[in-house]
């Protein structure tokens, strides 16, 4: 910066303030205060004018300039924290109240930040966690929509349609599948607005040349925006469909084959590294597991595991199921959170389990709910009643817990913008959770 000890003078809202170029850089190139900087980030400078006056709250203003000068966010107690969300926006500075509230995500690190109760008169039954911080969870046919500030935007209502998955596209758009109505039709899969709710297109499947009304399950996206969902239809519309993000065309058809479970799958996941996509069916909603990896390139089934025909008990069970690329296997977990490992590289394995988590057990709650699983950043996280499990490592250690004292068991929970969404099955609540910032030094 050319000009870094020059003087800058406000007035907002009949109060001076003063402080430097080099401050006001801090804000970015996109926020109000990027527009006094020419290309080279020197200080546009007119001699005619001796203070900027910003007709605004100031005692937000003063927050938000401590911010840029230490990167810390002092909230005083008298000041409401939504009135400085309003004024962030309006100074482009949302981001830099945001990465000041919480740091980056540390399954090891996290905390409680906040617990929200929802306004449905029924149990929640998904919670997905967005890009920005936001989170949406589905209750029955309505969906309720939440941003980073925890501000809930008009419900996404289906009609009496069951919601069965939702997946972010992006901060602006929300993917929703749900049931097909019989005699009504419906179902299937549509784009909805984050912000008002608003139905932007669907999905349609194409069979024989003709639409087919269907139900939509599991949801995935790819990084070439390509949006998979399991599907069942009337007719032979039992697999996995993939469609266009952007457009919303269908563009390719995976055919449940005989013998086989696609189109009632629990769980479907892009991995990146393989161009596959993992395909879980599980139990209850079917009496035998299925997890396969399918190929679109060339319609194959590239790897496969059923306990089909294997003696089957509680304890070997498979409730949930996640590839793991890196060291190329299947974390599967059965109802006590025991995790089992699956090799890749062999056709067709055995599940080596592992009992070491229940050495936290607890009292089983009154509405246990199945265990669920996910991975982030090389950390392996698993919910069982009412507490979520945190492994690390080459040998998956059990390296803390997460646990709040009300709401009953975690029916769901998922991880985005840097924030962790549990759900709870017996108080219409979900739960938090975020990391700490690191310490200014």
């Amino acid at each position: 910066m050319g000009i870094q000890k020059d003087r800058v003078k406000f007035n907002v809202g009949g109060r001076i303030f003063e402080t430097t170029a080099t401050t006001l850089a801090n804000a970015g190139r996109n926020s109000l205060f990027g527009a006094m900087f020419d290309d080279d980030w020197n200080l546009n400078s007119d001699a005619t004018i001796t203070e900027h006056f910003i007709d605004r709250n100031p005692d937000c203003f003063s927050v938000l300039l401590d911010l840029l000068r230490t990167g810390e966010l002092y909230l005083p107690q008298n000041l409401p924290e939504k009135l400085l969300y309003r004024e962030a926006l309006f100074y482009g500075l949302l981001d830099h109240v945001r990465s000041a509230k919480w740091g980056p995500f540390d399954g090891n690190r996290l905390r409680l930040a906040q617990s929200v109760t929802g306004q449905a008169p029924g149990d929640g039954t998904a919670i997905r966690a967005g890009p920005d911080g936001g989170c949406c969870v589905a209750h029955g046919s309505m969906v309720h929509v939440y941003d980073w500030m925890l501000e809930e935007h008009p419900p996404i209502n289906l009609d009496y349609q069951r919601v069965n998955d939702a997946g972010w596209v992006d901060s602006e758009n929300i993917v929703l599948s749900a049931c097909e109505r019989l005699g009504k039709g419906d179902g299937g899969m549509g784009l909805f607005s984050a912000s008002t709710g608003e139905l932007r297109y669907k999905f349609h499947v194409t069979h024989e040349n003709q639409v087919k009304s269907y139900t939509a399950g599991a949801l995935s996206f790819s990084s070439d925006y390509k949006l998979f969902s399991s599907c069942k239809g009337r007719s032979n519309e039992y697999g996995v469909g993939v469609w266009d993000q952007v457009t919303g065309k269908q563009i390719d058809f995976f055919y449940e084959p005989p013998g086989w479970s696609l189109g009632d799958a629990d769980k479907l996941q892009w991995l990146h590294g393989t161009n596959c996509l993992l395909v879980a069916t599980l139990f209850p909603r079917k009496d035998n597991c299925y997890i396969s990896l399918l190929d679109f390139r060339d319609k194959s089934m590239v790897w496969s595991w059923s306990d089909v025909g294997a003696p089957i008990t509680d304890e070997r069970r498979v409730r949930d199921a996640i590839a793991m690329e890196e060291t190329s296997s299947i974390c599967v977990v059965n109802e006590y959170e025991d995790l089992g490992f699956m090799d890749l590289r062999r056709s067709a394995g055995s599940v080596r389990w592992s009992s070491r988590s229940r050495l936290m057990k607890g009292k089983m709650p009154d509405e246990p709910c199945y265990p669920k699983l996910a991975l982030h950043e090389g950390q392996l996280f698993s919910s069982m009643n009412d507490c979520i499990s945190v492994f690390c490592g080459p040998d998956w250690v059990l390296t803390s817990r997460l646990r709040r004292s009300y709401g009953g068991s975690i029916c769901d929970f998922s991880i985005g913008g840097d924030r962790l969404f549990a759900l709870h099955s017996e108080e219409n609540v979900f739960d938090i959770w975020e990391t700490s910032p690191p310490p200014i030094i």
